[in-house]
């Protein structure tokens, strides 16, 4: 079978999978992108094919996370919660619909917007690629510095950071002296699912329980459907007004160019720049939510294209989260040495099959939004349990993790994720920081303690 058929095919399987997921309210990226992306890689998807199965799973998740945001008042994911306030006030003048249009068509534009620009502008940084994998431990102890300052946590993310890494690089010696070989995927899958384990664990706890415990179950008032256009597949180029258009575009191709800065951060901020400068609250809202799910578009794309072809190692706060599978998923895909997508494919591959998996997502994504989005989110409330979706990628982590190390690569998973999950949800230390400290931990600890 060629790569084409196998890209096409699993481009797909993505734009199914994660356009059904992006249905289900509070899915975290990180959490469902990496596991399911490295299962892809560890079965021997040629580069290409996983490149347009990970660009597919972005757009249909991105696209679709609008639908439990518009409809519901309830964040589809983490990028989507800078869009609830927008989204409450049309839902209180009883026009979600409307808005939900807004944002999938804003984010739709947007993906096609970035692949190209970034790619560019990813050729032009490629120069100062053998620089920054030279000196990758500094550059990450750096990165981990700076996510931190501007993470909920601030000063105590940076305190931590040289404790943790002690913390990482002790586990990672006890897995090395019973293993013989040095665990990376089981370290990452920690960090990913840390968060989710520890309402798990709290859970479980009885002091800790009443935190997260409600009394009764959350009521949804879902408005009718009501169709303005003929056809199934509709023109998101006539769902926006020309100035929307025009907004969109600007601040996707702005986003483009930006690698180091969170895509929640640029999602909030180009829809109050936008915002701001239109008048009357209607116009404001739906143009500042076509805005912002453009952005969330732009800024995926861009975080994982651009370290990807100029660099080779994670060095945005998508990379080093929902893509990390891309950059190091040993022993095929390794960031140190670089042995990836980076070295394994042109540039021209790179946009060839990741307009596959645009192109793709699209075609699945967008018209059964647009069509069927009321119809899904009453099945998914009612028939599907959230509790199993989460159970599900446990299952899918311990597989992966003992695929790397046996029972040990389980253990360390959970420690990592204990640990890293009871920073995040306590202190705001962010996974993105988590991830930085992961990658320079060994640079920390032998220059810092000379171990």
């Amino acid at each position: 079978m060629s790569v084409l058929v196998i890209a096409i095919l699993l481009a797909i399987l993505a734009g199914v999978v994660f356009t059904l997921l992006g249905l289900i309210s509070g899915s975290d990226e990180t959490a469902i992108l990496v596991p399911t992306t490295l299962i892809v890689v560890l079965l021997g998807a040629p580069p290409e094919a996983v490149f347009a199965f990970f660009m597919s799973a972005i757009l249909a998740k991105h696209l679709t996370h609008a639908i439990p945001t518009a409809l519901m008042g309830v964040p589809g994911d983490t990028l989507a919660a800078p869009m609830l306030e927008h989204a409450n006030f049309m839902r209180r003048i009883g026009l979600p619909h409307i808005a939900l249009r807004k944002m999938i068509s804003g984010g739709i534009i947007g993906a096609f917007i970035a692949l190209p620009v970034s790619l560019l502008f990813a050729m032009f940084l490629s120069q100062f690629g053998t620089f920054f994998q030279e000196n990758a431990g500094i550059i990450f102890t750096g990165a981990a510095v700076l996510i931190g300052y501007f993470s909920k946590g601030r000063w105590v993310s940076i305190l931590l950071i040289l404790p943790l890494a002690l913390v990482i690089q002790g586990l990672n010696l006890v897995s090395t002296s019973i293993l013989g070989s040095s665990l990376s995927i089981s370290f990452f899958l920690g960090i990913a699912i840390g968060p989710m384990l520890t309402d798990i664990l709290i859970a479980t706890s009885n002091s800790a329980r009443p935190m997260i415990q409600r009394t009764k179950p959350n009521e949804y008032k879902l408005a009718p459907e009501q169709k303005s256009w003929s056809g199934y597949f509709p023109n998101p180029f006539k769902v926006l007004t020309k100035k929307q258009t025009a907004a969109v575009g600007g601040t996707s191709f702005l986003s483009s160019l930006t690698f180091a800065l969170s895509p929640v951060g640029m999602t909030a901020l180009m829809g109050e720049i936008v915002g701001s400068r239109v008048k009357g609250q209607y116009k404001k809202t739906t143009t500042s939510l076509s805005t912002m799910n453009g952005v969330t578009e732009s800024t995926y794309v861009a975080e994982t294209i651009i370290p990807l072809v100029a660099f080779g190692i994670p060095l945005s706060p998508v990379a080093i989260g929902p893509a990390q599978a891309l950059f190091n998923a040993p022993p095929i895909f390794t960031a140190d040495p670089v042995n990836n997508l980076h070295s394994m494919m042109d540039p021209i591959d790179f946009l060839i099959y990741g307009l596959i998996g645009l192109v793709i997502a699209s075609v699945i994504a967008y018209p059964f939004s647009m069509n069927f989005a009321r119809k899904a989110t009453v099945f998914v409330l009612k028939r599907i349990n959230q509790e199993a979706i989460i159970g599900m990628f446990i299952g899918i982590v311990c597989l992966l993790a003992f695929y790397e190390g046996g029972l040990v690569g389980i253990v360390v998973t959970f420690a990592m994720a204990m640990v890293g999950g009871m920073l995040n949800r306590f202190l705001g230390v962010g996974v993105g920081v988590q991830f930085m400290i992961f990658y320079g931990s060994a640079w920390i600890i032998s220059t810092v303690l000379g171990l």
